[in-house]
């Protein structure tokens, strides 16, 4: 396992253009997601969620889907910890709920500061678009088991290695191998894949955004070697979670967010 450096962001040569998302379980044919206009299900990007009827502070359950609402730079005119949110997190729950019945899980969203003194009640923290985060010093010495997702590229890697060296100083960024038990707790994950967004989905590609051309699963151990941090890089997770029921978005991409997101949580509950 090699730790994070200067190599592994080197800059390779492009893709050959043209559609990367190909195979017999794309939900659409590629010819024909090209030829027609964007297709209706576009417009659930932009649906309206009603509150949730019941808060986390008012039922007890044994896991909720935490995301952590840190500070950073403004993304799409917002605050970049909240993209896909919250219908990623509800859809997400819906599949982790079916797939493990015999855990009692919050149904809905759970967005929370890292400062907030409730955090400890959460054993999982799942964050995106890490490359425009910039965590405070309290936010910092409040972290705990953390999943990172959706953000693309050298430049959004400098940006969360500078942040976890103030993090984490003392540890080093590896890769994950395929034989740790974090691909294999629930569902046998081989193969790293590389998720793309909704639109580079529906349409056939490319998969990769930026200079992100390879998908990574990185961690950082400490001393016991316990796994602290997951960093999925050069993929997203969460879109594939959140358009799981579209049938222009293909279903390989979504089965394997859902095995990796369904061996995080185990993996997270049981360690």
């Amino acid at each position: 396992m090699a730790a994070a450096g200067a190599g592994l962001l080197a800059v390779r040569a492009a893709p050959a253009p043209g559609p990367q998302v190909r195979g017999p379980d794309d939900r659409r044919d590629v010819r024909t997601r090209y030829r027609r206009s964007q297709p209706p299900q576009a417009m659930r990007m932009f649906e309206r969620y009603l509150p949730r009827p019941v808060g986390p502070d008012e039922v007890l359950r044994e896991f909720y889907f935490t995301r952590l609402a840190y500070s950073g730079r403004t993304y799409m005119g917002g605050g970049s910890w909240s993209v896909d949110f919250p219908k990623a997190d509800r859809q997400f729950m819906v599949g982790l709920k079916r797939l493990l019945d015999q855990l009692d899980a919050y149904d809905y969203d759970n967005a929370i500061v890292a400062t907030d003194e409730k955090l400890y009640r959460f054993p999982f923290l799942y964050s995106v678009e890490v490359g425009y985060m910039m965590l405070s010093e309290d936010e910092r010495e409040a972290l705990r088991f953390w999943v990172i997702d959706d953000f693309w590229g050298s430049w959004q890697w400098a940006n969360l290695e500078r942040e976890l060296s103030e993090l984490l100083p003392e540890y080093s960024i590896v890769d994950i191998p395929l034989d740790h038990p974090i691909f294999h707790c629930f569902y046998d994950v081989e193969e790293i894949l590389q998720v793309p967004n909704v639109g580079q989905g529906r349409y056939g590609g490319p998969t990769w955004e930026q200079d992100g051309y390879t998908p990574h699963v990185r961690g950082i151990f400490d001393d016991h070697g316990r796994l602290m941090v997951v960093i999925n890089w050069n993929t997203d997770l969460g879109d594939a979670w959140e358009w799981a029921e579209d049938e222009w978005y293909p279903v390989r991409f979504s089965h394997y967010a859902y095995q990796m997101g369904v061996n995080f949580v185990v993996y997270a509950m049981s360690h």
